[in-house]
């Protein structure tokens, strides 16, 4: 019998049923459990409370990211040994981050193969809408996984490359399960945010839409160096007049989707928003706040922002003045803001990128999507693209310790300081945990003798 291990403890008593009547459950049958189109539907509401989890989109992958991908912008000054080993690039197989990352992402892929195999019991009218939610954050969890404990797409051929485990049944949960190809997770990956992207409504509050399924589709392809791709999916996003920049740079940041004089019709914070993740005073935990943000604003001020980084801007750039104390970036300073996840300037880069390599004006020009972020910048406008590093320049500045950082590293096969883009050691151990109960799983080269 399935055993759902997602419910928190029940007491079922009653006022005519004798005290020794009483069952206290941790865990219930799936098929008791689940009986009723609510039913699964609310577990998918679990599953985008996972997906938020601190430990993964809630901030730290983000964090990590920007930690490891740095070379002297920041600084870590934080106590937690974890991130502290991911800023050195010298991780453990004990590093308590890639254990989280880890568990959690599979706790949240396994309620979305829940969620899946339950579908008969959905309404019909909403089955489908389910269904494309539930692959479109598991397409997604997957992609953050193959990103940080496997090598990038690029880095010799991903048909060979160990990938991570995929699991798409309930039951495969707690199975010795080896590591899939890099390619082949890519490929699930593909198919469930492409049924995602054909299957979402366009608005859907502040849950998944096909906007957000095109604006993740479009970051895996562009991961993939899939440049035609990337770029039809980011133009499909820019192309939906729903959303918009906001008309200040630090408009972006720090909202939440009760502030309502500028919420957009996907229900998040901003027009900018085309998929964050929620975070309010009752629930949900937002990192990048807790480790990037200083005391006065909730946060730890773990991370310093250094002067190398303050160089790369331009005299005038609206950007250089969203920081605090001159030591912290002030993007994250509510702490309990939303965490964007896709803001709108990302896809402007994305299709700027996508043409320039690809020779094409696909929407827009390169100049001109480029010329938009710098004008919400208060930029004065460039006369001319004339190499990809002022579009790659702008990337890094508009996005800048928001998670893209050793992403965009890999994918241009950039060095991080003196290590080269594949060096073994930007890339997660295999928690020592999961070799010990599964030794069908590959360690990665940096930590096989550690």
């Amino acid at each position: 019998m399935k055993r759902l291990l997602l419910i928190l403890p029940i007491v079922f008593a009653s006022a005519c049923v004798d005290k020794l009547d009483i069952e206290t459950l941790t865990s219930v049958d799936t098929d008791k459990a689940l009986r009723t189109s609510a039913d699964v539907e609310g577990l998918l509401v679990g599953a985008y409370d996972a997906l938020g989890d601190p430990d993964l989109l809630g901030g730290n992958l983000q964090r990590d990211s920007e930690l490891m991908g740095d070379a002297g912008e920041i600084f870590w000054d934080g106590t937690f040994v974890a991130p502290g080993e991911i800023y050195n690039k010298a991780m453990l197989i004990t590093n308590d981050q890639a254990r989280a990352t880890w568990l959690d992402g599979y706790y949240c892929i396994t309620i979305c193969n829940l969620v899946i195999k339950n579908l008969n019991l959905v309404t019909e009218d909403r089955k489908e809408r389910v269904e494309a939610e539930a692959r479109f954050i598991r397409g997604l969890v997957y992609f953050e996984l193959v990103k940080v404990y496997a090598r990038t797409y690029t880095d010799g051929n991903p048909a060979q490359n160990p990938g991570v485990p995929i699991v798409t049944e309930e039951s495969d949960q707690f199975a010795k399960i080896p590591r899939s190809t890099v390619q082949a997770v890519y490929d699930l990956v593909l198919s469930d945010l492409t049924f995602a992207a054909t299957n979402l409504p366009a608005t859907n509050n502040f849950f998944a839409t096909t906007y957000a399924a095109r604006a993740i589709l479009s970051r895996v392809y562009l991961m993939q160096n899939n440049y035609s791709n990337a770029l039809t999916n980011a133009n499909a996003v820019l192309q939906n007049t729903g959303f918009t920049l906001t008309a200040d740079f630090d408009d972006a940041f720090n909202k939440t989707c009760l502030q309502g004089t500028d919420r957009s019709k996907n229900g998040n914070a901003t027009k900018e928003d085309v998929f964050a993740i929620q975070i309010t005073t009752q629930d949900g935990t937002n990192n990048l706040n807790t480790f990037f943000a200083d005391a006065g604003f909730g946060g730890r001020g773990d991370i310093f922002i250094d002067p190398p980084h303050f160089a790369l801007y331009e005299d005038g750039d609206e950007r250089a003045g969203l920081f605090f104390d001159d030591t912290y970036t002030a993007k994250f300073n509510n702490q309990f803001g939303n965490v964007p996840i896709v803001r709108l300037a990302e896809m402007y880069l994305t299709r700027a990128e996508c043409n320039f390599r690809l020779g094409s004006s696909v929407g827009a020009s390169p100049l001109a999507d480029i010329n938009t972020i710098r004008e919400r910048a208060d930029l004065p406008p460039l006369t001319t693209i004339s190499s990809l590093s002022q579009i790659l320049r702008e990337r890094r500045l508009e996005l800048a310790f928001e998670g893209h950082l050793l992403h965009d590293l890999k994918r241009t096969q950039s060095s991080v300081g003196p290590l080269y883009f594949d060096n073994p050691s930007l890339i997660f151990p295999i928690p020592q945990r999961e070799i010990l109960i599964n030794p069908d799983l590959e360690q990665n080269e940096a930590y096989t003798n550690n």
